[in-house]
């Protein structure tokens, strides 16, 4: 197990996060925020405000300068939800968009001249209302999968169930707020970005400003967090570049905690009708999924609630549809697990409900009706264990034990309820670029434009070389998050690692190459095919070497400082069609705890087996599975976004009115890994993680209240009023 080799610079304080950079004369910008939810601007009055003291700028439509619409180029490329340019048009349709822009000499100075800006309104009707109806949609819904012919066979089945399922709009709240540290020097741009995609934060960006790629350089270090929420960019970031290209100088932008509310994203509010029809022994016939989600009323986002539906079970009749409905919010975004855990919640809660109806344990329903191929794809699995996963957790978690009865496990004063549900996320690769240099002074270097946003990829990195050239940890640099370097891929759908593995592993092969080549002139009469590495040195076959040739003589002798090797691998998603489908799979067993004399829900232990392929490093794994299992928590108990109807605004627009959960809340975690590598997906057989544990933590968890209070939640998050229902006492 290897301790991570940026935790130093985390815990001392020395890593540098993008609102840390500093430079001589910058200056601060602060967004105005519209204060209506629907309508025009009228007037906007900025005479005040420019003559406060250390105003240097306010700007807004007449004045910021041109920008431009980006185009997207599918599949991952040039990719932003908000696609309406900051101050294109005088049109309000989301509460708190950005109508002017504050920069003075402090921050202090830009929220005193932003409060000062005076904005008059033609106030239009809007809607923000949580409730959803297949009756607004406005465009035919787009089929996901359609597999036989679901509507006759669900006509047909003797056991049916037919349930609607919510899921609220959820905020990602990472500690970090989103930020831009921008400087321009005449012709180039370096911004200083809180991103999970440098490569395209700066492709996207060069469109907008109007600047070639190359005219900006892009720069995160470290990131605390994002939950997806920082995987695509936001207006501020145009608003910090355009505002140092005009002024000169070095503008910083951190958003406040209720921009993050308003303006970067959130996971839209759902609704999924799940219809599933069953025989008497369980056996699935049809499984039919209709899924509803908000989007802005400019932007098209689809939540993609069907991502798992066409593996998840065998069923010969399935059909998926989505559709979107508009409100006056901000732009939608991918929230972790984007779609699949969503989707899976209702999925798998209908399932629960089957289970019940057919008098069949959850758990033995599961596994007689366990996939034996994608049906969404019409693919082979390249590898699924999740048979496996269910019979561990089970045995861990003691659910030979339960009692279906509602209300019937007892622990003192307490009523326990048991749930469980299964898990899974797209196991896929995205085309990545890396470098790798052997040093005359011993030490190695490899790097790409990839972000490290704290799931570990500097340690993975510098783990992949030590463990494959026998070099230590201390002689090893790993350099990130800058766009002068390789191209990388974005940080999301837990696809980083997969997606680096071989280009990392080719870059190292090609360095080593080129180092044998050079040798080969030093040692006569050796074939190329003779030499090999370990610990750090060069051996030969015959061992005339003894102990080995350091790589660092190699290189003196020969007069070289540096032995490149570069490679680049390309990605799955969305390329052609594949032999296989590349997913991870879990299991949740869940054990909440209610006490009706006082309306008490706590969850007291969660029991958790993932099939992720090989582990790179089960320290960083772990806690991205039990970091995952917290935020499913906090999804089913207690995190919802509100809009005030008569407003507009969030309502719960902050850490204290907006919950999640804290360690106080947290259970025990019991995390288990079967190691199966995906040979098919990379080298080492690494998958995904981050998204996969947070999948079917919420099913698991209704389920369980279902099995103590008797109630049935099917609209998160659960509320002690939901509760307060429960017949049941003690």
């Amino acid at each position: 197990m290897t301790v991570r080799i940026d935790g130093a610079l985390k815990v001392s304080g020395s890593a540098k996060y993008t609102s840390d950079y500093n430079f001589p004369g910058m200056l601060y910008a602060v967004p105005v925020c519209a204060s209506i939810t629907h309508g025009v601007i009228k007037s906007l009055d900025t005479r005040e405000a420019q003559t406060m003291p250390g105003v240097k700028a306010i700007y807004h439509r007449e004045n910021i300068g041109k920008l431009f619409r980006a185009t997207s180029g599918g599949m991952l490329f040039n990719i932003h939800d908000e696609h309406r340019p900051l101050f294109e048009d005088d049109i309000i349709s989301y509460y708190g968009q950005y109508v002017a822009a504050a920069v003075a000499l402090t921050y202090e100075q830009a929220m005193a001249a932003a409060a000062a800006v005076k904005v008059s309104y033609e106030i239009y009707e809007h809607n923000v209302s949580s409730n959803l109806s297949s009756n607004e949609i406005t465009a035919q819904p787009v089929i996901d999968i359609e597999q036989g012919d679901a509507e006759a066979a669900y006509a047909q089945a003797l056991i049916k169930i037919d349930e609607s399922y919510y899921t609220p709009v959820e905020t990602h709240n990472p500690i970090e707020l989103h930020a831009s540290v921008a400087t321009f020097d005449g012709q180039n741009f370096t911004l200083y970005e809180t991103t999970q995609g440098v490569v395209n934060h700066r492709d996207v960006l060069a469109q907008m400003l109007g600047v070639l790629p190359e005219n900006i350089r892009i720069i995160s270090r470290f990131l605390g967090s994002g939950f997806g929420g920082k995987l695509w960019p936001w207006m501020h970031s145009l608003i910090a570049a355009s505002a140092a290209r005009n002024l000169g100088c070095p503008v910083k932008l951190v958003v406040s905690r209720p921009m993050m509310f308003q303006n970067v994203g959130h996971r839209p509010r759902i609704l999924q009708r799940i219809r599933l029809g069953a025989m008497p022994d369980g056996k699935l016939v049809a499984l039919m999924q209709e899924s509803l989600n908000h989007t802005s009323m400019l932007d098209d986002y689809f939540e993609n609630c069907s991502e798992a539906t066409g593996y998840t079970y065998s069923a010969p009749n399935i059909r998926a549809t989505s559709a979107i409905i508009r409100r006056h919010v901000g732009p939608p975004t991918s929230m972790r697990g984007p779609g699949a855990v969503p989707g899976i919640y209702a999925l798998e809660s209908a399932i629960d409900e089957l289970a019940l109806k057919l008098a069949i344990d959850p758990l033995e329903l599961r596994l007689i009706n366990e996939a034996q191929k994608d049906v969404g794809l019409n693919l082979p699995f390249s590898s699924r264990h999740l048979i496996e996963c269910y019979k561990i957790g089970a045995k861990k978690f003691g659910w030979e034990r339960r009692n279906p009865k509602i209300a019937s496990m007892r622990q003192e004063n307490l009523i326990l309820g048991w749930g469980m549900a299964g898990a899974s996320w797209l196991a896929e690769r995205l085309p990545a670029e890396v470098t790798f240099d052997l040093r005359d002074d011993g030490s190695v270097r490899i790097a790409t434009a990839v972000q490290d946003i704290g799931g570990g990829t500097y340690t993975v990195l510098a783990q992949i070389v030590s463990e494959k050239l026998g070099i230590p940890y201390s002689r090893i640099e790993v350099v990130l998050g800058d766009t002068i370097l390789a191209a990388g891929p974005v940080s999301g759908g837990s696809w980083t690692t997969a997606s680096i593995i071989p280009a990392a592993l080719k870059a190292i092969d090609n360095a080593l190459k080129n180092l044998f080549t050079t040798a080969n002139k030093l040692i006569a009469g050796q074939k190329l095919e003779n030499f090999s590495f370990a610990h750090g040195c060069l051996h030969l076959q015959d061992g005339s070497l003894g102990a080995g040739l350091k790589f660092e003589e190699v290189l003196k002798q020969s007069n070289i400082r540096l032995m490149l090797g570069k490679a680049t691998s390309k990605g799955t998603f969305g390329g052609p069609k594949k032999d296989f489908s590349t997913h991870s799979f879990g299991a949740h067993f869940v054990e909440v705890s209610w006490q009706p004399e006082i309306a008490r829900l706590r969850v007291s232990r969660v029991v958790s087996v993932m099939d992720a392929g090989k582990i790179i490093n089960p320290l960083p794994a772990r806690n991205q599975i039990e970091g995952a299992i917290v935020m499913g928590i906090g999804m089913a108990l207690l995190e919802e976004t509100m809009y005030d109807p008569a407003v507009g605004n969030p309502l719960n627009n902050n850490l204290a009115d907006y919950m999640v959960m804290t360690n106080a809340d947290s259970p025990k975690i019991d995390v288990t890994f079967i190691e199966y590598p995906d040979l098919v997906l990379n080298e080492l057989g690494a998958r995904g993680l981050g998204e996969l544990g947070m999948a079917g933590v919420a099913p698991a968890i209704t389920a369980a209240v279902y099995h103590a209070t008797g109630v049935r939640v099917r609209n998160l998050p659960i509320r002690i009023e939901d509760l307060l229902m429960s017949q049941v006492a003690y």
